[in-house]
């Protein structure tokens, strides 16, 4: 039975050898990751490298998804040994632009400073800071010219550059840092087929996304998925919007948990996906699914559950961090994360809550429409696929948020929509020639499915495409064909 959800692994240290990107594909790696927050451009050109001939060595598409790492908050310069921060002690926080401390008489051990302008505009007293990944816990009391005076509510020793989250500041900095910009221009270069953003707190963070990819690719009618990561208390609130406007979402789990709490994240995960689901948009939970495998070979029960629940949610696909980047085992994860995904996809009728989200129809023509026709012969207990006729894949993307219960066979002439559609829930890539006519439509699926494994002559199959055949327009037509009879 073929996979619907895709996995999207993190490329690092643990995988970056051609051989082992070579298993992790065999394994079922649909999207690699090249996280911008480590690693140099030369070594990410590398891993593209190394990736598309892998891809067409083995014939499976791989989409490469670049995700910019936005502004990080941290903690400056401390000694070497770090500095204790003790219970209900008070500390001083000033920015790291001061050149001077501006409270002299304090000593150098009670002052922390961060990377933020504008430090004493951005708190409140009550705010919450947290440090090194929330284990940490400040509580601001007073702001007291250009320095905030925080009590310490959870000790422990801090470190130079440790990263600082602060779920209730208003912060006036940018979702794309100059070295976001400077990364976005490179990945564009390079060729990557969707670009994730962190830090992302309204729609306009995506709008001005998309005006710098337009600054830096002239090409016309030129677009690529956006990918608005949702880490921040202010995006989830800000999440309709964001969903008008972006390609997707990604439910960045790490960040969440820190910066709202713990306990939300689960709600917050489900209240996301269905939200993304209603807007036709796609949608990534990522971070901590299979984390016990950065140091071991196999998952725990928690972590496969948890998988499990994502994809009973309805998410198009779960990625992969420190299990493939880092972790011991990045080969391992992927077929672990592959054999829960497939089983819990084989109950899908008994606990996907996708039956019960529709989806809303704002994309101003038929497209929804006609897939969701083509969903409906579908359930016809002969038809054994869909096939889809697209020039940029939006007509894929389109048929895989309507999930229907059988595959999606996406056909295109254009290579850089051949790697894209590795992307999408249920869609399995084929580049062909340029159709002409509905009859070549029809020789080319023939063709092409008569030639698998998975079917043969008498089964049928739902075809999708937009008339006149040559021009590119959305989806206007569906046909049923039975393999092997006369066209």
């Amino acid at each position: 039975m073929e996979r619907f959800a895709k996995i999207i692994a993190t490329i690092g240290p643990a995988s970056q050898k051609k051989e082992v990107l070579m298993e992790m594909i065999k394994a079922g790696m649909n999207v690699a990751r090249l996280n911008f927050s480590h690693g140099t451009h030369d070594e990410h050109q590398n891993v593209f490298n190394i990736i598309r001939e892998v891809s067409k060595e083995l014939d499976i598409p791989v989409a490469i998804l670049a995700d910019l790492c936005g502004p990080k908050i941290r903690v400056g310069a401390l000694p070497p040994e770090g500095v204790p921060l003790i219970a209900d002690d008070s500390i001083y926080i000033i920015s790291t632009e001061n050149e001077v401390n501006p409270i002299n008489h304090l000593s150098s051990s009670t002052v922390i400073s961060i990377n933020i302008p504008n430090i004493s505009t951005a708190f409140q007293p009550g705010n919450r800071i947290l440090m090194d990944d929330g284990k940490l816990e400040l509580v601001v009391e007073d702001i007291i010219d250009q320095v905030v005076k925080a009590k310490v509510i959870t000790g422990g020793i801090l470190k130079s550059h440790k990263g600082v989250n602060l779920p209730s500041a208003k912060l006036s900095v940018n979702a794309l840092t100059d070295k976001d910009i400077h990364d976005l221009e490179f990945a564009l270069h390079l060729g990557v087929d969707a670009i994730a953003i962190s830090f992302v707190r309204s729609s306009e963070d995506i709008l001005y996304t998309r005006q710098k990819i337009q600054e830096f690719v002239k090409e016309p009618n030129f677009h690529i998925p956006i990918i608005a990561k949702i880490e921040r208390p202010e995006a989830v609130e800000n999440l309709d919007s964001i969903l008008d406007v972006t390609d997707g979402i990604m439910v960045a789990r790490g960040d969440l948990g820190i910066e709202t709490s713990t306990a939300t994240v689960p709600i917050i995960q489900k209240s996301a996906i269905q939200k993304a689901l209603i807007h036709s948009k796609y949608v990534i939970t990522a971070t901590q699914m299979l984390e016990s495998m950065i140091n071991n070979p196999r998952p725990t029960r928690a972590e496969a559950s948890d998988v499990a629940n994502a994809i009973f949610d309805g998410t198009d696909a779960v990625m992969l961090s420190g299990e493939t980047a880092v972790g011991k085992y990045p080969v391992e994860s992927i077929r672990n994360m592959d054999e829960i995904v497939r089983t819990a996809e084989q109950n899908n009728d008994s606990w996907s809550i996708c039956s019960h989200v529709h989806v809303n129809d704002k994309l101003g023509d038929d497209a929804l429409s006609i897939c969701r026709a083509a969903n409906e012969l579908a359930h016809d207990t002969n038809v054994e696929c869909i096939a889809v006729f697209t020039l940029t894949g939006r007509t894929a993307l389109y048929m895989s948020k309507v999930r229907p219960r059988v595959t999606i066979h996406a056909f295109t002439p254009h290579e850089r929509t051949y790697n894209r559609l590795a992307l999408y829930w249920g869609v399995f890539p084929h580049i062909v020639e340029f159709a002409h006519s509905v009859e070549n439509m029809i020789s080319i699926v023939d063709k092409a499915l008569q030639s698998t494994t998975i079917h043969e002559p008498g089964q049928q199959v739902v075809m999708l495409s937009g008339l006149p055949v040559n021009a590119m327009r959305a989806p206007n037509m569906a046909l049923l064909h039975t393999l092997g009879e006369p066209y």
